[in-house]
């Protein structure tokens, strides 16, 4: 029997592009998929649960995790910081899940630099960007929420325009005009990720 490791997936997409949606489906379709036990510095919600929703960390636990070299990628969101470890994201590939993260262009950054020095995450990255046919397509969306401000949507186009323009960081497009459609090519870019030869394990025909 052929053993794999599993897949680091690194999705990423502006905000009002359907990223959320698509995940949900695909982990729907493909319940071997598992997210990731993010790390953050903000305090638990009513009925989080540490170490399963998140794993709460002091400011000062989790600078110390950061000059240890312990997180795969890490940022501040207003006035708090999250990061994932990397401890957690290999021990689900080595026993075979495939992880999901959804986090920004930044952190997608951080783990192809990461990977530079890690040939395990280097073997099991791989990267999706889930983007809009165009950006006036977005717009309509942002717009059709009737939660935004002019100003606001204003900043939100910015911000995805600036990380569209990274698209090349990814292995991947998947375009989200019609729903359906891409809810099926990303779970069939998923199952191929699968056969990849870079997740066998040993040399199971020697």
């Amino acid at each position: 029997m052929i053993e794999r490791n599993g897949n680091l997936i690194v999705i990423s997409g502006p905000s009002g592009v359907g990223k959320s949606t698509l995940v949900k489906q695909a982990r729907t379709e493909l319940p071997y998929l598992e997210f990731s036990v993010s790390c953050t510095t903000r305090s638990p919600r009513a009925g989080e649960v540490d170490g399963k929703d998140y794993f709460f960390l002091s400011e000062y636990e989790f600078e110390n995790r950061v000059q240890q070299g312990e997180f795969i990628e890490y940022a501040g969101v207003f006035d708090h910081r999250y990061g994932t470890l990397k401890s957690e994201v290999l021990h689900r590939i080595r026993r075979g899940a495939d992880v999901i993260l959804d986090i920004d262009v930044q952190g997608a950054r951080l783990i192809r630099q990461a990977s530079l020095d890690d040939t395990e995450i280097a073997r099991a990255a791989q990267f999706i960007m889930i983007v809009p046919p165009d950006v006036a397509t977005l717009e309509a969306r942002l717009s059709g929420r009737n939660s935004e401000t002019p100003e606001s949507l204003k900043l939100r186009l910015a911000g995805a325009k600036s990380e569209l323009a990274n698209f090349r960081l990814y292995d991947y497009l998947v375009v989200n005009d019609d729903l359906d459609t891409a809810a099926a090519e990303l779970i069939s870019l998923l199952k191929c990720m699968k056969m990849r030869t870079a997740t066998i394990k040993g040399e199971p025909f020697a």
